[in-house]
């Protein structure tokens, strides 16, 4: 036998509790509510047979917009936890409502919990709407006002539109099929340019909550959330929000509001063409008298008046260079000869003509250019070419001696 401490045993319920149980719904009666400095609010849920202690942390507690009380009726949803010191199993209660509210109801709730964690109403996955639409659906009842009110609204605001009405039920069984299929098909269109839609406006006017309630349903929200095209979304009226006025890529008030959010109004947009165009002739205008005094300017200078004056200046400016340049050529060609001289002298001085002109010459075979150099470079009968300062000696050699001798 291996027996288990009680931290084991402990920590082995906590497991199997929380991995068994995971997220619930409770009702029951509120008991013992305490309020610490830290914001946290403990208390008890309680029937005539059991209760089970809970506790809402104090980022849950700061979102309710009501006070926990002993004695109220109320349906939590939290998760089922152990406390190990204690042993003892709590609720982490996550959101707390008061009882009464109907299935409906509780179904709506969950539903939006549902979809706000599949990110259906996160703002970033919004379409943009086109600012001129081409071609609006109408997804509604064709025989309702809210049809009516909007073609009189899109008919006087923007009469380049092209409308479609999408006839669909939007109350009661099997309305909320129709709307998801009709906003499918749509989309399928959207391949085929001259079937092409800009923009849906899906909606009706408004209700009781049963009559809006197809407006609620997942399969419209999966609709909207997965159409390529922008979706506006118009349900009942303005204290009424549905779960497609969520999903939708702009949630209007009404249908009226709708169809005045997504065109542009003719009139206003032509007198703020005209007002456009008044700017621009003013600016042009600003422009080209700005141009006028600047020309004025520059023709009052004297350049422009006696344009032959600046001329005959650089004229003269070039005269006194062009002087300035000879003279320094001059120099620079006088210096050079004195160069020329000195280099001259150095050269003759260096003659060897002026050698020879004392007396020396130089003899070299007849045969050869090389100089004689040796004696005993040479042969008997070898003839000998002499220069000297005033001609050439040809003679020839008869014999060779040796110096000393």
């Amino acid at each position: 036998m291996n027996p288990q401490t009680v931290s084991e045993l402990t920590l082995a319920i906590k497991s199997n509790l929380e991995t068994e149980f995971g997220a619930v719904w409770v009702a029951g009666e509120v008991s013992n509510v305490s309020r610490p400095p830290s914001g946290h609010v403990y208390f008890a849920l309680k029937d005539s047979q059991a209760s089970c202690p809970a506790v809402l942390w104090r980022s849950s507690a700061i979102r309710h917009k009501f006070d926990l009380k002993d004695g109220m009726e109320v349906i939590v949803r939290g998760r089922l936890t152990v406390y190990p010191p204690h042993g003892k199993y709590q609720l982490d209660a996550e959101k707390v409502e008061p009882k009464g509210i109907g299935a409906q109801e509780l179904a709506l709730r969950q539903l939006k919990e549902k979809l706000l964690t599949k990110g259906y109403f996160d703002p970033r996955r919004k379409k943009a709407l086109p600012l001129f639409p081409k071609r609006i659906a109408l997804v509604t009842s064709p025989s309702g006002a809210a049809v009516r009110d909007m073609l009189q609204v899109l008919t006087t605001r923007w009469p380049l539109g092209e409308i479609i009405i999408c006839p669909v039920r939007v109350q009661g069984e099997g309305a909320a099929i129709e709307i998801a299929a009709m906003i499918r098909l749509l989309n399928r269109f959207q391949a085929d340019e001259s079937l092409k839609t800009d923009i849906v406006i899906v909606g009706r006017g408004g209700g009781s909550s049963e009559d809006l309630w197809c407006f609620n349903e997942e399969i419209i929200a999966d609709a909207i959330f997965e159409s390529k095209i922008p979706i506006v979304s118009a349900v009942g009226h303005e204290i009424d929000t549905s779960i497609s006025d969520l999903v939708a890529d702009l949630h209007a008030l009404t249908p009226t509001d709708a169809a005045n959010k997504i065109v542009p109004d003719r009139t206003e947009m032509l007198q703020s063409l005209r007002d456009l165009r008044n700017q621009i002739e003013g600016a042009v205008q600003n422009r080209l008298e700005f141009a006028r005094h600047r020309l004025d300017a520059l023709a009052g200078r004297g350049t422009f008046r006696r344009p032959l004056t600046r001329v005959r200046e650089l004229e003269e400016r070039l005269d006194e260079l062009a002087i300035r340049l000879n003279r320094a050529a001059r120099r620079r060609v006088d210096r050079a000869g004195e160069v020329l001289v000195a280099v001259s002298g150095r050269l003759e001085t260096l003659s060897p003509l002026n050698v020879l002109r004392r007396g020396y010459s130089l003899t070299r075979t007849e045969s050869s250019t090389e100089l004689v150099r040796n004696a005993s470079s040479l042969q008997p009968g070898d003839r000998l070419l002499t220069k000297v300062a005033s001609g050439t000696i040809l003679s020839r050699v008869e014999e060779i001696r040796p110096d000393g001798s």
